[in-house]
């Protein structure tokens, strides 16, 4: 069976999800492979936090996984779109059709078609659902209302936390590394996941960063304490599935025990992991010390940390990340009395549309630089590359060195979610900015050709009060824009690259049309391209006067970047900073984030900059709405 044969039988499954009925399958016409899942009841919110749940989408994919063949794949995942949880059910057949081997090529739909939602304010899903009733066979366009007013200051960096690629690129990624994998089971391991766990939500907390700057706002200030008492939020979602809002907060309310996990319980989990950091070693579940060190320490963190089925002890560490997020959702129904659904943090999909993610996500970050605090930081000999140089950098754009960005309008189907007579399309807008490339002008003074890793970063020059940022205030705002490879031959060198080549992004997500027609299928060397950051999104906003950003480049010597089973090509290499790369080890044997990974006692760009590297002054620059 052609790839494009499978994808068209997959499809179908993902179509009108949020129009399921009841349970249609009695229990004695089941697979009896299925006996274990059906316990979520239907229209309910699934989260990939609630450890319940997911040990119910695990026993699910887990089945659909060990299907003999493709046939009897699709028939058990036909029978079980008949029983589970409708967010359940699309959540355990991705899982599944991103780790078969005969699904190798199938292209998954993109989240915001299959739940929209999960992504369409409630307003302008009223508004289509009355367009609707009108006529039948019709092409309908439906402008999207917006979510507040700037009463709210927050509401100037809406455009980022609503913004449909960043919120659908947090559900893919969670899929790729779904907490339960068990790689004794998938007979695969996911290298250096607690480490991808880190470095995702830190590049997000980076970016959120750089474009809270760009409005005007000041930095966020990390969440902390756990009787802190919370900001206000209202997402403007409804559940088709189960036809209430997702809850809003009311602003200064706490965290309280939820059925589950107590706070306490929480604070608990916090300490035993900042005295596992502060000690160098982990207890693991047989009472042994694992010492955190230098090669695997990031990795274990991240495991305890989130905690997935990688943590050493999650009897003693507990689950800080996940029961977090769930205890944030519930902070308006914590015992569950009123029945209300959680807020959006209880949802991958959903959670990047509340401020508090970037708050508790920046804390959780804070926790992971405790933990690098303590390593050493890079000497001169670790940042050099005897005998080559970077000359000169260039941005290249209608102006050189100025990156332009602007409003546009995309638009998103409802129809392959709902369940409607006409073809609906709401009109919204997101971030983007102008296409450009870089120039990297360098020398190669070794006599022979050289491999390096050519790394790209951008961090912005200034604060919110405009003073200069030092090194170490500036390192946690660097966003990754790009990391590739490159042969540089002896004498000068001159490397170009796209922006929309980047390691960070996609460039394009193919619509539930574009892959019912064949025109959006990935090739088998590329299933894995549904994981990245927006291509849309790789650069911050800027200011209408323009921001000033140091752009940083560096090359590294590949001999020492190199893995050693990097003869293999990487599959898929789009987004492979932040996706890793399908079935293989990590292909960069550094630390993800470096050189910025580890504390700087240099102060100045100059001072800590070696002659294989290059801080470039550039500018981005707002142009406002851009028909």
């Amino acid at each position: 069976m052609s790839v494009k044969d499978k994808q068209v039988k997959i499809l179908p499954l993902f179509k009108n999800l949020t129009a399921l009925p009841p349970e249609t399958l009695p229990e004695d016409q089941r697979d009896p492979r299925l006996k274990g899942v059906g316990f979520l009841p239907r229209g309910r919110l699934f989260s990939c936090f609630h450890e319940d749940h997911l040990s119910e989408a695990q026993a699910l994919y887990e089945v659909l996984y060990e299907a003999k063949d493709f046939n009897e794949f699709l028939n058990l995942a036909k029978q079980a779109r008949d029983i589970v949880n409708e967010g359940l059910f699309a959540f355990a057949l991705s899982v599944t059709v991103l780790h078969r081997d005969d699904c190798k090529g199938v292209v998954l739909p993109p989240i915001q078609e299959v739940f929209p939602d999960r992504f369409i304010p409630a307003e302008t899903i009223n508004r289509a659902l009355k367009a609707d009733k009108k006529s039948a066979n019709e092409n309908k366009v439906i402008e999207i209302q917006k979510t507040g007013n700037i009463l709210d200051p927050e509401y100037n960096i809406a455009y980022f936390r609503e913004d449909i690629g960043i919120n659908a690129h947090h559900w893919h990624w969670h899929l790729v590394y779904p907490a339960t994998y068990r790689p004794d089971f998938f007979g695969k391991v996911k290298d250096r996941k607690g480490e991808l766990f880190y470095y995702m939500h830190q590049q997000m907390c980076a970016r959120y960063d750089c474009d809270r700057l760009s409005v005007g706002l000041q930095r966020m200030i990390p969440f902390q304490n756990f009787d802190d008492k919370l900001e206000g939020y209202s997402a403007h979602l409804t559940s088709l599935v189960s036809g209430l809002n997702y809850a809003s907060r009311p602003a200064g309310m706490n965290l309280r025990d939820i059925r589950e996990v107590d706070v306490q319980d929480m604070e608990r989990w916090r300490e035993r992991i900042l005295s596992a950091i502060h000690t160098g070693q982990v207890i693991d579940n047989r009472g042994q010390e694992v010492p955190l060190d230098l090669e695997r320490g990031l990795d274990i963190l991240g495991a305890l940390i989130e905690s997935s089925q990688e943590s050493l002890n999650k009897g003693y560490y507990g689950t800080l990340h996940n029961w977090g997020h769930v205890m944030i959702a519930k902070i308006h129904d914590h015992d569950g009395r009123f029945k209300e659904n959680p807020g959006v943090m209880d949802d991958t999909s959903t959670a990047l549309r509340d401020p508090i993610f970037y708050r508790y996500h920046r804390w959780m970050d804070n926790i992971f630089q405790e933990y690098k605090r303590r390593l050493p930081s890079y000497t001169p000999q670790d940042l050099s590359f005897p005998g080559v140089r970077v000359v000169n950098v260039i941005v290249n754009a209608k102006v050189p060195n100025l990156v332009h960005t602007y409003t546009k309008d995309a638009f998103l189907e409802l129809s392959h979610g709902i369940n409607l007579k006409n073809k609906i399309q709401v009109k919204y807008n997101h971030l983007q900015h102008e296409p450009f490339s870089y120039t990297i002008a360098a020398t190669n003074a070794t006599g022979a050709a050289k491999k390096t890793t050519v790394r790209i970063f951008l961090a912005p020059k200034y604060d919110e009060l405009g003073n200069r940022l030092v090194l170490e205030d500036q390192r946690r705002l660097y966003i990754e824009l790009d990391k590739f490879t490159h042969v540089l031959q002896p004498g000068k060198n001159i490397i170009n690259r796209r922006s929309v080549d980047s390691s960070v992004t996609l460039s394009h997500v193919p619509t539930f049309d574009e892959l019912e027609t064949g025109e959006g299928l990935a090739n088998r060397n590329t299933e894995y391209c549904s994981c990245g950051w927006p291509e849309h999104m790789l650069v911050p906003r800027g200011t209408p006067r323009g921001m000033v950003f140091h752009l940083f480049v560096m090359l590294t010597d590949y001999d020492q970047d190199r893995v050693l089973d990097d003869s293999a090509a990487v599959v898929c290499s789009d987004a492979v900073s932040y996706c890793g790369a399908k079935d293989q080890k990590y292909p960069d044997r550094r630390a993800m984030g470096y050189p910025f990974d580890r504390p700087i006692k240099a102060r100045t760009p100059s001072q800590f900059q070696t002659q294989n590297m290059s801080f470039t002054e550039i500018r981005v620059q707002y142009g406002g709405y851009k028909a």
